[in-house]
């Protein structure tokens, strides 16, 4: 089998592809600059005779699927799958396997060194420092960017997969209790609190925000929901920014409702005027879409996708031997 890979993708990977299917034909996506549009990735596939492809930001169209019906497998370097037409995948018999969890370890940590920095007024501090405003006095600086501890702290999670019970894992020993909201998660996880999506609003001291973007959480935090955080409480989305309604949330930080936001997504990327009006208030912590922004990402989904790969060759070859017996 030759598979195309246009992800990012270690040679300890690459190497591994080839010992258990056949030809790996390397072409990362990151030499074009910019992810492949359907065209470039036909012509790619085309150009390789391409039998199955793992790629990361490529388009991954209905056009480009049946102009290769014949794809064994497609394999997507990411968190969720948003950029191939599953629709037609199914249609023409083609599994789908993704690397959920990859960007898990990095998200949390950004999330626990943006709200300590939004927390101690690090940022502020920093600014303060550069711009030579530490005179005589010694205590200025002590009295003006004092800040508060993470520790003890209620953190809320609104949605509760691998990036919440990650972050949940490394901040409940600062100690944190840990509250979550998430319909699809049924069994009792022991050690925190699972409660409504009310509670986790006007419970917590920082509410973090974990949700898949679907129909159902399009726009779903509001300000019914904002209305009912604490004034000293932060909100925080390192997942999605069409999940929260952009003009509620604004609402809520020009008029000091809130403490303040960390948030590392916006409703346009690159943003727009009103957008810029929320990263540029003093109170919120913006960073470029970057949690998830790790070299160590990579190794992670490569590592993931090779064992599901491996795990359905396998399987396929267990059940071909059972056919012909």
């Amino acid at each position: 089998m030759r598979i195309l890979i246009t992800a990012p993708y270690h040679q300890k990977g690459q190497d591994l592809l080839a010992e258990k299917f056949g030809e790996v034909i390397y072409k990362p996506w990151k030499a074009n600059s910019r992810a492949h549009d359907e065209d470039e990735l036909m012509e790619l596939i085309l150009a390789h005779q391409a039998e199955a492809i793992i790629i990361e930001h490529d388009h991954v169209t209905a056009k480009v699927i049946h102009a290769n019906p014949g794809l064994q497998f497609i394999g997507v370097c990411r968190g969720t799958p948003s950029n191939v037409s599953l629709v037609a995948a199914k249609a023409n018999g083609i599994p789908v396997f993704f690397t959920p969890a990859r960007n898990a370890q990095a998200v949390a940590e950004l999330f626990i060194a943006t709200v300590i920095d939004l927390l101690r007024n690090t940022l502020a501090g920093i600014s303060w420092l550069e711009a030579g405003n530490w005179k005589e006095d010694a205590h200025t600086s002590y009295l003006q960017f004092k800040g508060n501890e993470l520790a003890g702290r209620t953190i809320g999670m609104v949605g509760f997969g691998a990036v919440g019970q990650r972050i949940a894992n490394l901040v409940e020993n600062f100690p944190c209790p840990i509250r979550f909201y998430d319909p699809y998660l049924k069994d009792d996880t022991g050690k925190y609190q699972q409660c409504t999506l009310e509670e986790v609003f006007s419970e917590s001291d920082i509410v973090s925000i974990h949700l898949p973007v679907n129909e159902s959480t399009i726009g779903m935090i509001d300000q019914s929901l904002l209305s009912l955080m604490k004034p000293g409480a932060i909100f925080v989305n390192t997942a999605r920014a069409s999940v929260v309604n952009r003009d509620d949330l604004l609402e809520a930080l020009e008029n000091k409702r809130i403490r303040g936001a960390v948030l590392d997504v916006f409703d346009h990327e690159p943003p727009d005027e009103k957008d810029y009006r929320m990263i540029k208030l003093p109170q919120v912590l913006a960073t470029p879409h970057i949690a998830g922004a790790t070299y160590e990402v990579e190794d992670h989904h490569v590592e993931i996708l090779n064992r599901q790969l491996i795990t359905w060759l396998e399987q396929k070859d267990d059940n071909s031997i059972a056919n012909n017996h």
